[in-house]
């Protein structure tokens, strides 16, 4: 892949990307910034695309992780409670509170565990979408969302 079809990518799928990051991070401004790390590692390694899958499923996944690799870069709870854009409509301090803790735990799930979190609980993504998207059978996403509610119960508890 040259510059060309990078800029073209970047054309056509930024948007997407965009919008991706910002449902995870939650900033507008952190979210602009993924946007430029994911183009600019693959203007980096063009190679890092292999083509196992398409563009759009390798991009969502490639975002996704980054996103929640920065997640587990946050340092405290009260920096991720900071970072929170303020809601677009009028929204309760339990709702702000909720997706913060959300936030939080996300960042401690291992990433595969995480990714699966995000892509069915979030996405409403099917077991057998998320298979395709992590390049997995069915039984494991199912064992990975097993793992999520294991850890949360064993937070809980």
């Amino acid at each position: 892949m040259d510059a060309r079809g990078i800029d073209a990518l970047y054309r056509k799928h930024g948007h997407a990307v965009l919008r991706r990051s910002r449902r995870l991070l939650g900033s507008e401004d952190e979210a602009r910034e993924m946007l430029q790390d994911v183009f600019l590692s693959l203007v980096a390694d063009p190679a890092q695309f292999g083509g196992q899958s398409t563009v759009t499923t390798w991009l969502y996944r490639v975002t996704t992780n980054a996103c929640l690799n920065r997640l587990r870069n946050r340092r405290t709870r009260a920096r991720l409670s900071e970072s929170l854009p303020p809601p677009a409509r009028q929204a309760s301090a339990d709702t702000v509170e909720g997706a913060a803790i959300a936030r939080s735990v996300l960042a401690t799930l291992p990433e595969d565990v995480a990714a699966a979190v995000i892509y069915h609980h979030v996405d409403e993504m099917t077991h057998e979408e998320i298979a395709r998207v992590l390049g997995c059978s069915r039984r494991h996403v199912g064992d990975l969302l097993a793992r999520m509610h294991a850890s949360v119960a064993a937070e809980e508890s």
